[in-house]
């Protein structure tokens, strides 16, 4: 379980990030001023953190270098302000992303996950129900042999393969897919490629193992993921 550190003043903004974080699969550690994230630092481990670059006592840019320093982990910034010189400032410490508030959930989660991969403290390589899957090439195969997706069909098993242990509404697919493709993707779409999706990576597309329908609410991940 990859573990992030949330630095933010906000309880609410806070509390309701903690949430979000924990249902997609992460540890959490949260620290509201300068100086309480600066002991934590030095006591604790972390794959990423998010650090608010408002705080009450200080600053977000001076609990960056602290990480750095001290871990040289992704640092995310998250800011109200979207003026260029505060993201200048935060990227030039070394900042590896920074998010504007208010930000969208599902944007933020994959901002996670891509500043996860490219620090390599994410896996790129995995398999699910006899499906091989390499991020860092791009491909998918199946016993060996590549299966050839659309951009929207693999964007969708990205989703699905990024969220193992999560059931996936309805309307978190159409966000993503909206996200990824730029284009409108209603209800009816996502059913389409839900289905193509199936015909091209399950055994059985009339009894799917890897992607499966909880009825009422969404799809879920299914088989024995492993990452490699």
């Amino acid at each position: 379980m990859k573990r992030i550190f949330l630095v933010e003043d906000d309880r609410e903004i806070a509390k309701n990030l903690a949430l979000l974080l924990r249902a997609e699969g992460f540890a959490v550690t949260h620290a509201g001023t300068q100086s309480e994230a600066v002991r934590v630092v030095s006591e604790e481990r972390f794959d990423l953190a998010l650090v608010d670059i408002s705080l009450p006592d200080g600053s977000g840019f001076s609990v960056c270098t602290e990480i750095k320093q001290t871990m040289d982990i992704p640092v995310i910034f998250l800011t109200a302000s979207g003026d260029e010189a505060s993201v200048v400032t935060g990227l030039n410490m070394g900042a590896d992303d920074y998010v504007t508030k208010p930000f969208r959930p599902r944007e933020l989660i994959a901002r996670i996950g891509t500043v996860l991969r490219r620090s390599g403290r994410a896996p790129s390589a995995f398999e699910i129900g006899g499906l091989q899957v390499d991020t860092a090439a791009g491909t998918v195969k199946k016993g060996g042999k590549e299966i050839f997706l659309s951009a929207l069909e693999y964007r969708l098993l990205l989703v699905f393969t990024g969220s193992p242990g999560s059931i996936l509404t309805r309307d978190r697919l159409l966000d993503e897919l909206w996200d990824a493709a730029g284009e409108f993707v209603n209800n009816n779409t996502l059913t389409v490629y839900i289905k193509r999706l199936r015909e091209k990576i399950e055994d059985d597309p009339a009894n799917p193992r890897i992607i499966l329908t909880v009825r009422g609410i969404g799809y879920r991940l299914g088989g024995d993921y492993v990452s490699k």
